[in-house]
């Protein structure tokens, strides 16, 4: 058998992350309650643009489908605050299913800037994860990462 019959895939298929442009993206959102208890949602933006919206309007997009999807009525009651990256399409993902550890500093999204970066300058890209979560709540589970079910 040759080396050629014996690949089942094609090497010049593009993958998912970059074969959608930066303007019709999809991303996944981890809306999350509670780390101790694993409570965690996701919201699939669709169609999304990454080269044009900011930290600020991905937060104020997912606060809106939040509010107003009847699914998530149990996690209006959680105050968000923070956006983090949980994993690049792709890329390896953390041992915790709640929440990636790692990258605190250069995979957190600055949801405050209202006309600043822009989310793929965040290195954002299609099939990206993000998490949204109470940034105290991620502190105090950070120190005792105990789950509690």
């Amino acid at each position: 058998m040759s080396n050629n019959q014996s690949i089942n895939y094609d090497l010049n298929e593009p993958l998912t992350s970059s074969a959608a442009p930066l303007t019709d993206s999809t991303i996944t959102i981890r809306i999350i309650k509670s780390f101790p208890y694993r409570n965690v949602r996701n919201i699939i933006l669709r169609d999304y643009d990454l080269k044009n919206k900011t930290g600020n309007d991905l937060f104020n997009d997912c606060m809106k489908h939040i509010q107003t999807d009847g699914a998530f009525r149990p996690f209006r009651t959680v105050k968000y605050n923070k956006m983090k990256i949980y994993t690049h399409a792709h890329g390896s993902k953390t041992v915790n299913l709640v929440i990636n550890f790692n990258h605190d500093d250069d995979w957190i999204i600055d949801i405050s800037d209202t006309n600043g970066k822009k989310l793929c300058e965040y290195d954002i890209e299609n099939e990206t994860e993000i998490s949204l979560y109470n940034e105290e709540d991620y502190i105090a589970y950070k120190a005792n990462p105990v789950e509690k079910w």
